[in-house]
């Protein structure tokens, strides 16, 4: 059998919802950063280095939502027969492949954030300690039938092992 090419695979995308999760995660820092400031201004009073400091983060935090767009949309995977690819990243391009055969685990979770916008995050946790393959941003239903589907083919894959 012929291995598909990485361009023919059929990748699917996250949730779009998924930005807003992105989008209120820079904007909780954007937050903890004006308190950092107002803390410099007011407790420490350093005015120059204070107003420079917030100058810098809010352009930080605005660029790092209007990011959270193209973050979003850089996350993919795709089901392979032997294992699971998932593709992120917009500058720097991040490719990991799972076996399903080497699948220790598979949990599902879901912040508060990603509770209101009723999504999930698929992690599957190998041998490896380095394995990085989280897939955030699927609708609960999707996320849970995802989860089921690769324990039941890690199972199957398993067993010769």
């Amino acid at each position: 059998m012929p291995i598909p090419a990485m361009t023919e695979l059929d990748w699917r995308r996250v949730s779009p919802r998924y930005m807003v999760v992105e989008a209120v995660g820079a904007l909780l820092w954007m937050l903890f950063f004006a308190g950092l400031t107002v803390f410099l201004i007011v407790v420490v009073e350093v005015p120059l280095i204070g107003w420079i400091w917030s100058a810098c983060f809010a352009a930080l935090a605005f660029v790092s939502i209007f990011m959270s767009y193209f973050r979003a949309r850089a996350i993919r995977y795709a089901l392979r027969e032997d294992d699971l690819i998932v593709r992120r990243g917009v500058w720097f391009e991040h490719t990991v492949a799972v076996p399903y055969g080497r699948m220790q685990l598979v949990d599902v979770r879901r912040g508060p954030i990603m509770r209101l916008c009723g999504l999930s995050s698929v992690k599957m946790i190998t041998a490896a300690a380095t394995t990085k393959a989280e897939l955030p941003g699927l609708p609960v239903a999707e996320a849970e039938s995802m989860r089921d589907h690769l324990v039941r083919v890690a199972e199957t894959r398993r067993a010769g092992l």
